[in-house]
């Protein structure tokens, strides 16, 4: 059985440009997962893009930070920012909020299920549940989205941890790499969960090139693909788009990189399906579906 590869592209429909990248890509064979968010500027388009894209699986990417909240400002005070319209600005002060006790569950789920029904209402199979920063690295996140996913036959979550052989590929910043590995400790509690751990929800054996993010260009994409085991199910996070006016109108530390993400996915990924033993490349929503090479 060979390895399979989940291609997810986060933040689609934050732009037009964004859709635009993943529609490409998806259309080229080299893209074949993207996470939606729900409150994304250019939602509607994006859902044009999924219609008319079938081979593309769509998740919903959950935003608790950095965004526009859909649930009703009074009921989710812990998730708001400092202007009390928007949720928190930033992934550390979420996560100073949530040790803190600032932010109470219910919050988290009541924003989240307002999240995932809007994608259901626009007509969108959703094949997995992941996190805009990935926020459920942290328990009482995961455990609020695993209850989620079932409730609502979501089938998958992503896996939000870097395994070790793709940490040891020293990608990203020393400060990144030691922060990743010291998150890595929730690991442990992220598996035992019930729903995983009873396959009543499924995820990969981790999520690659987290460590990356923001350095994904062609080089370092090679080199993840090289290092790839021989079995095992994975995914490949990445941020592809175009750099255009539309982006610079939303938040987002990644602008020219998302040009060089989508170059690289075009240069790279016909290479590792022209290697005779290439992973099988899947969505999410076929992690349940064994198929012999």
């Amino acid at each position: 059985m060979p390895a399979r590869l989940i291609l997810n592209a986060d933040d689609f429909g934050l732009t037009p440009g964004i859709n635009r990248a993943i529609a490409e890509l998806n259309a080229a064979g080299v893209l074949t997962s993207a996470t939606l968010m729900a409150n994304g500027p250019a939602f509607d388009d994006a859902v044009a893009v999924a219609r008319t894209h079938p081979t593309l699986g769509v998740g919903c990417h959950i935003v608790l930070t950095d965004g526009v909240p859909l649930a009703p400002l009074e009921h989710i005070p812990g998730l708001l920012g400092p202007d009390r319209k928007t949720l928190r600005p930033s992934l550390p002060d979420f996560i100073q909020a949530l040790l803190r006790g600032k932010i109470k569950p219910a919050e988290i789920e009541l924003e989240a299920v307002c999240q995932i029904h809007k994608l259901q209402a626009a007509g969108i199979q959703i094949t997995h549940l992941d996190t805009h920063k990935h926020t459920h690295l942290f328990p009482v996140v995961t455990q609020r989205l695993l209850a989620l996913a079932e409730s609502n036959r979501i089938p998958a979550i992503r896996n939000p941890f870097e395994p070790p052989w793709s940490l040891a590929l020293d990608h990203g910043s020393s400060t990144r790499r030691l922060a990743i590995k010291l998150i890595g400790r929730l690991r442990p509690r992220f598996e035992a969960s019930l729903q995983l751990h009873q396959g009543r929800i499924q995820t990969t054996e981790g999520t690659v090139a987290i460590s990356a993010t923001g350095q994904l260009n062609a080089t370092t994409l090679a080199e993840v693909l090289r290092a790839l085991p021989p079995n095992g199910t994975y995914e490949l996070c990445c941020h592809p788009g175009y750099n255009d006016r539309d982006l610079d109108q939303v938040t987002t530390r990644l602008r020219a990189h998302r040009d060089t993400e989508r170059e690289a996915l075009l240069s790279e990924i016909p290479k590792l399906l022209a290697h005779p033993n290439a992973p099988q490349l899947i969505h999410y929503g076929n992690l349940g579906t064994l198929t012999k090479a």
